[in-house]
């Protein structure tokens, strides 16, 4: 394995990849298996957010029982056809979060999944979980080239080809709610991870993909791809460049045969931490959701995600799929700039 763990070595390959798991508002401390993620609020910011969780105890009823069922089992059905069988597959991130989800439920639908992370132990631990012979482990920080081209050396090395290529390693930044206070290091760092880190991961899929005329890059965006006010500037900033570039490439590419799309979650508890908005996760994503009695599930993303990788979607390029129940469609009273109202 010493020939893929290419050593990191920029800044932001100490950053926890989030695998895109917060799609909408990140503030608090988001706990992991392997660290936990401390984002910084200014006591002026507090204030805003203190009088938000006033509001939101006065005025909003009980949203009543929340359901997590995903609608279906993820394991195929007997006498199911696998929708991805023969398909090679690299998702960046997915050591945890959506990307492992994803990556699951990939090889259970037939494709060779590479799981390119920085976390090593936390990948090598998907990989076994869906079995070796299905599934393998690369390390890559997805700012530095070398790793991305490396790991899809890796597939077109063992399996000869690339079909899909997922996007999906992303971290938050700070959350500073004023412009004033953020920081243009951690503005680069977030860039480099969430939008450098497409970038690149879309210059390599296409090399190995340009010459078999076929292909599908599919990045991760947020409901902060479509929509400005719900998560902090370099978040948003990266997100909404994600859908433009993703635009752009397909663009390019469909001569190629090759389609480009992006799929933008909702927020997905436990994303959203008490102690910032006074609520269990669960309840605040319910209050603030179209779709109410149903909690998103990083399956759910998963699915969609499914759907761009299969043949399903061979005449869909250029878009945004957003897996939000509308968040983004009707105008939520949720916003993180938003002056606090009064009871």
């Amino acid at each position: 394995m010493a020939s893929m763990n290419v050593v990191p070595t920029s800044e932001a390959a100490t950053a926890p990849r989030l695998g895109c798991k917060l799609a909408c508002f990140a503030s608090g401390t988001e706990r992991h298996r392997s660290r936990s993620v401390r984002f910084h609020i200014k006591s002026g910011d507090q204030d805003v957010l203190s009088s938000r969780k006033s509001y939101i105890r006065n005025h909003v009823n009980n949203p009543g029982p929340i359901s997590n069922s995903t609608g279906k089992d993820l394991d195929l059905e007997s006498g199911t056809t696998p929708r991805l069988a023969g398909k090679v597959a690299i998702i960046t991130g997915a050591a945890q979060g959506i990307g492992a989800s994803t990556a699951k439920l990939f090889a259970k639908h037939g494709a060779k999944v590479i799981i390119a992370d920085i976390q090593d132990d936390l990948g090598q631990s998907v990989c076994e979980e869906i079995g070796l012979e299905n599934a393998s482990y690369v390390h890559c920080d997805v700012t530095v080239e070398a790793d991305v081209e490396n790991v899809v050396n890796f597939a077109t090395t063992k399996y000869g080809k690339l079909d899909i290529m997922i996007n999906n390693a992303a971290i938050l930044g700070q959350a500073k709610l004023s412009i004033l206070d953020n920081d243009k290091a951690d503005f680069d760092r977030v860039v480099n991870v969430n939008l450098a880190g497409v970038f690149l991961g879309m210059k390599h899929a296409a090399r190995a993909m340009i010459p078999a005329a076929c292909g599908s890059i599919i990045s991760i965006g947020s409901v902060s791809s479509a929509i400005g006010g719900v998560s902090p500037h370099a978040y948003t900033s990266t997100k909404h460049a994600i859908f433009g570039l993703t635009k752009n490439v397909a663009a390019e590419l469909g001569k190629h045969g090759i389609r480009v799309n992006c799929v933008s979650p909702y927020l997905i508890p436990p994303s959203v931490p008490e102690e910032i908005t006074g609520l269990y996760p669960d309840i605040f994503a319910n209050i603030y959701s179209n779709i109410k009695g149903v909690a998103l599930k990083e399956e759910d993303v998963a699915q969609a995600i499914l759907f761009f990788g299969s043949d399903e979607s061979k005449y869909i390029s250029g878009h945004n799929l957003a897996v939000d129940g509308g968040f983004t469609t009707i105008n939520p009273g949720f916003g993180l700039f938003a002056p606090a109202k009064s009871s």
